[in-house]
């Protein structure tokens, strides 16, 4: 029954013509059939990609709303073939969002920071932890506290909202801002 099915709405999309919109009853039951023929594959298509099924089922879900938008029977002529090529693209904005959360993450920061090889590296350190200092000095006090209970305390950023009485979004932001002003920092200094 599922390939009759599966073989009318191929019928429908070949009747169509490129100017001749899909209405939306005829779009969802489309993805409908989509969703029973092929979430199962797309999903571990998606988990090969993400490493996280989590992730995976939120871009699936993504991928199914982005094709249930689709209005011209030529976006849709090839539906499995799109539906995988928009969860492929969903996936790697996911992965250039993650790989840049971890890029700009104060524990990395401060890892290479501590770590760094060679014979005059506690001074280099020494040196370098001042202007830092100096740097989360000159920042407004909520902020410089959020980043030091993140960083030096370890505490996430939810716990710091609640103890700070402000919200998960404000104690990213003031995080993100003293890394960004100790970077600076480093920067400049390097330059000079």
């Amino acid at each position: 029954m599922q390939a009759t099915a599966s073989i009318a709405i191929s019928e429908r999309i070949q009747e169509q013509t490129d100017e001749t919109p899909l209405d939306a009853p005829e779009r969802a039951e489309m993805v409908r059939r989509l969703f029973q023929e092929h979430n199962r594959a797309l999903v571990g298509f998606l988990v090969a990609r993400l490493q996280s099924e989590a992730e995976a089922h939120d871009v699936a879900q993504e991928a199914y709303v982005r094709l249930l938008q689709l209005e011209q029977a030529s976006a849709v002529s090839f539906l499995r073939a799109h539906l995988f090529t928009i969860a492929g693209n969903l996936a790697i904005d996911r992965i250039r969002k993650r790989q840049v959360r971890e890029r700009n993450s104060p524990q990395q920061f401060f890892e290479e920071l501590l770590t760094r090889p060679g014979p005059d590296r506690t001074a280099m350190a020494q040196e370098e932890l001042e202007m830092i200092k100096d740097a989360l000095r000159e920042l407004p006090e909520k902020c410089r506290r959020a980043f030091m209970l993140h960083v030096f305390g370890g505490h996430s950023v939810q716990e710091i909202a609640v103890q700070m009485q402000l919200t998960d979004r404000m104690i990213r932001h003031y995080v993100a801002r003293a890394m960004a002003v100790c970077r600076q920092r480093l920067d400049d200094a390097e330059a000079g």
